[in-house]
């Protein structure tokens, strides 16, 4: 693990559904498959790592949330997200 990805690692916080809202409103929440290390996706999305970026997007590894998900969220305003910021984008896990 880079020191960088050490980095980003250490900055995954917990976040609620409702503290997530803003950032849904403008379109930058992105969901991370469990399978991925959020800091690993944070890393090559921060580096523009193309290829990888790519791969888990045609693999829908990594994906905007779907209108369902965001409804059944919307009815659980305390759920929890493992969250990880890096601007522009938040990128968010199932916890």
């Amino acid at each position: 693990m880079s020191d960088f990805q050490t980095e980003l690692a250490n900055s995954v916080d917990i976040a609620k559904w409702s503290w997530l809202l803003p950032h849904v409103k403008r379109d930058a929440v992105v969901l991370v498959n469990e399978q991925l290390d959020l800091a690993e996706v944070g890393a090559a999305v921060a580096e523009d790592n193309v290829p990888y970026v790519q791969h888990w997007i045609g693999k829908e590894l990594i994906r905007k949330p779907s209108e369902e998900e965001l409804s059944a969220w919307s009815e659980k305003p305390s759920k929890e997200f493992d969250a990880l910021i890096v601007s522009p984008f938040v990128l968010v896990q199932e916890r």
